[in-house]
């Protein structure tokens, strides 16, 4: 292996956690990636044995203006941007065992960092997620003709477990939104009660809207107050690749949006010039980590809950009860349908669960006849 000592167990410890953990030591920090686990066991290698990796010029120049066309031209948002970077980055790193450029390096290149990869045990969705960033990166070195030949383009993606999003069922869902209007409708008496209460009623409006209109957590700390029309009972978002999508709001939301608007937004401006709905204890902008802290604190004792499960539990709920995956791709802002597909999987399982427990020949209904049946066990 590559990676020794501290590194190696960095990298094996990151691969147990997986994605979107939060530091226990820094509730604030901004959740690591999936498949990082491996640029920071090589950080922690060059650390530890004190190599450096500077890299060559002409490397470091292609990527800042790779991220720079990202961030123009593609619209994506900078914490997008720079793990694209680190994704290329790492591959740099890589061609420099053999002083080789990233504008000449060739399919066996892109193979043999693929291959080290897998031998220090990433996991193959971190694997493929690298790839689709390395083929982006040369499909933009053809468009702007810096290159002749994408080495990328026989390379197969590596097959991996598809892995079915994780949310919240319907009751744990209510039961949080319920948690948090009832802290937003409990008077307090203590020193500086109305900007507690204008907290509670902003963690409130936040929930039902994560919910309500399955928005992304950087979807969320963006919007604007003229973004909002709850006349019409609808929200203008804008999603990834800077793309405007139009969200329909529910009751629920609506009135939560609007007593925070009423009641709680003021108090935390405090006179100040904000343009951003959701604010800060200091009327700032929130920052995409303070929800994630909200939906913690807000979720049932002992659940792993992040505010991307309550956009999944929206998509997941809205198809159990029938809706048409056109229109859950349409809420969602997905750009191809087969992402949106996924949620086929797990409304089938709830179908089969329902299936199980209420047809005449269903597995648990059978068992459950049997011992209503069986001699023994009647009184």
């Amino acid at each position: 292996m590559a990676c020794g000592g501290l590194a190696e167990k960095l990298c094996r410890d990151d691969n147990k956690r997986g994605a979107c953990k939060v530091d226990a030591g820094d509730p604030h920090r901004v959740p690591e990636r999936s498949g990082d686990a491996h640029n920071r066991c090589m950080r922690a290698r060059a650390e530890t044995t004190g190599e450096t990796r500077s890299q060559p010029a002409g490397n470091a120049r292609t990527v800042q203006q790779y991220i720079g066309y990202l961030r123009v031209e593609k619209g994506l948002q900078p914490a997008s941007c720079e793990a694209y970077g680190r994704d290329v980055e790492q591959f740099a790193e890589h061609l420099e065992k053999r002083s080789a450029l990233l504008l000449n390096a060739a399919e066996d290149d892109v193979r043999g960092f693929l291959a080290h990869l897998k031998a220090n045990h990433v996991d193959s969705r971190s694997i493929a997620r690298k790839l689709s960033c390395l083929r982006g990166f040369y499909r933009w070195l053809l468009l702007d003709k810096k290159i002749d030949y994408d080495p990328t383009v026989t390379i197969e993606t590596p097959a991996s477990w598809k892995v079915l999003p994780k949310s919240l069922a319907e009751s744990e869902m209510v039961e949080m939104l319920e948690r948090a209007a009832a802290a937003a409708r409990t008077p307090d008496t203590s020193a500086g009660a109305a900007q507690i209460s204008a907290i509670a009623l902003r963690d409130h409006a936040i929930l039902e809207l994560l919910y309500a209109g399955g928005l992304r957590v950087s979807e969320v700390v963006s919007l604007r107050v003229e973004d909002l029309h709850l006349d019409e009972a609808r929200a203008l978002v804008r999603g990834k690749g800077d793309k405007e999508r139009i969200v329909p709001l529910g009751r629920s939301a609506i009135e939560a949006v609007a007593e925070y608007m009423e009641r709680g937004r003021s108090g935390l401006l405090a006179g100040r010039m904000q343009t951003v709905l959701f604010l800060s204890a200091r009327g700032k902008a929130l920052t995409r980590q303070w929800v994630w802290d909200i939906v913690r604190r807000t979720a049932a004792s002992g659940r792993k809950t992040s505010p991307h499960m309550l956009r999944h539990s929206c998509a997941t709920h809205m198809v159990e009860h029938g809706a048409d995956l056109r229109t859950v791709q349409r809420l969602l802002g997905h750009a191809d349908i087969a992402t949106t597909q996924v949620y086929t999987h797990v409304a089938m399982e709830h179908l089969k669960k329902v299936h199980r427990e209420h047809h005449p020949r269903g597995k648990r209904r059978a068992e459950v006849a049997s011992v209503k049946n069986d001699p023994v066990v009647q009184p």
